[in-house]
Order: structure tokens, then sequence, then C-alpha cells
């Protein structure tokens, strides 16, 4: 097993919003939980800022990134969208920081998890497009599950099935995996429409809709999932086997920095997007 004399660095993307007269920079503790119990890392919150912080030099002080799930929506118009409808949480300022920030880190080989929401940037930035009310489209089932007035157990509790696809990310995380069901969340109003050209379907639900997904060319760990394995990770094995999967490429790449302190995002990489 590789060795560092530090622990792999997460930078983990906020999100931005009003209290009271203020704004603050903020993530989900269950997030920054899971980085440090389930990936073995150090967990470091990205503000966002206007302008957006610089990708390189986000880059350049991190091993891997998080991107969050959120009450908010990436606004439709970063992907041509219908402009959303009234009273829909949006938050421009997280997503300046995390488009250009994904491209930059797979052009960097810098290995990143997206989850939810983060899971749905993902497709936007590299070109996809989204359905924003995914239960009014025909032959999807409602996968907001959960309301306000349940437990916070039962809204994270078991929703519905997802079959992981043979031969992909996902298949290889953990034994056994390939072709199986497994139960997971449910908790997004919004989905997968048209998937980015560079993105492969990892996982689906019974209904169709596309629940995870890889990029088979990444030049590092890239993986998203529309679920929130985040919650109660280490109880539930599928999710231990994402975070666990993560820490492993944070590892490497940690150690790669660490033989060679010049690896990191460079212009022509930056280039690229």
């Amino acid at each position: 097993m590789l060795m560092t004399t530090r622990l792999p660095i997460v930078g983990i993307v906020c999100d931005r919003k009003r209290v009271g007269d203020h704004a603050f920079h903020m993530v989900g503790e269950k997030y920054i939980d899971a980085v440090r119990e389930g990936s073995g890392a150090l967990p470091l919150l990205i503000p966002v800022l206007s302008p957006p912080l610089d990708a390189e030099a986000i880059l350049a002080g991190v091993d891997g990134l998080l991107f969050t799930g959120s009450t908010s929506n990436v606004a439709p118009h970063r992907y041509g969208g219908e402009p959303p409808r009234r009273h829909t949480l949006l938050d421009e300022a997280r997503d300046a920081t995390s488009l250009p920030l994904m491209r930059a880190a797979e052009a960097a080989g810098v290995p990143f998890l997206c989850i939810c929401r983060g899971f749905q940037e993902l497709n936007v930035a590299f070109g996809g497009t989204l359905h924003q009310h995914l239960h009014e489209v025909n032959g999807f089932a409602d996968h907001r599950t959960g309301n306000q007035k349940d437990s916070v157990e039962e809204q994270y509790g078991p929703a519905h099935a997802v079959r992981i696809v043979p031969n992909g990310m996902f298949a290889g995380m953990a034994p056994g995996l390939a072709g199986t069901t497994v139960q997971v969340n449910s908790l997004h109003g919004q989905g997968v429409d048209r998937l980015a050209a560079r993105l492969r379907v990892e996982a689906e639900a019974p209904d169709g809709a596309i629940e995870a997904v890889s990029m088979e060319d990444a030049n590092a760990f890239l993986f998203g999932v529309q679920w929130h394995p985040e919650w109660r990770h280490a109880e539930n094995p599928v999710s231990t086997a994402i975070f666990t999967a993560f820490g492993q490429a944070l590892r490497l790449r940690a150690e790669k920095q660490k033989l060679d302190p010049e690896i990191g995002p460079t212009p022509s990489d930056l280039a690229r997007n």
C-alpha cells in the first residue's frame, strides 16, 4: 500500500446562502464527515466567491475535490434550458466556481466525486442537459421522496433500486457489484436529460433515470451519483465502497505529488477548458 507523510486534502465546494443580512459559505457536516472518515482525507472548504477563486490555485492545494448535494439547482441558462419557475432556488456563485473547476480538475488529473447537485453539475460542465422537473416527464417516477414533515431518517431511507452496469467503474469498486441492484435514497427533483458525450452510465433506476456516471477517458478518478451515499456512509457497504475508492485515488494522487511536486495543472491543461 502506498504511504504518505500527510493526509490527502479534499476541497469541498461550498453553497452560498444568506443568513440574515450576511452571505455564508456552507457545507453540510455529513459530507465533511464522509470525506474524513469514509475516505481518510482532510476536508477543506472552498468558498464560492465573486469573482471565483482561480481554478489553478485551488488545484495546486488539493489532492481531490468533492461536489456535494444542495437545496439549490444549477441555473438553466448554464445548459440552454428554459427559465426556472418562480421560487426555484439557484446558486449562481456555486455554478461559477464548480463548472469550470470540474473541467480544470479533469484536465489536470485531480480525482473528484460528485453527489446529487454535484452529479448534475458534472453533466452540465461537460455539455449535458437536465430535466428541471423529472417527475413531470413521461415515463419517469417521482424521485422527490421525503418531505419536511418526515424525519431525517425517513427522508434518507431507501427509496428505489438502481442497477449497476457490468464492466464499469462502479462495478469494480467492490466484489459482486457488477450487474446487481442496490437500494438507494432519493431526494432529487431534477435529473439527466441529455447525457454529456464523455460520460458513461454506471447505474440506472428502474424508470431509466441515470443514477451514476463515470468518464471512461478521465485523467483520474471521476465518479458521480444522483443519490446521497454520504448519509450514514459507514452503515452501507455500497457507500463505503464509493468513499473507499475515492480515498484510494486521493492517496495515489498525494503520493505522486510527493514524488514529483511539479505535478499539477499546467497552462496547456487549463487551455482545454
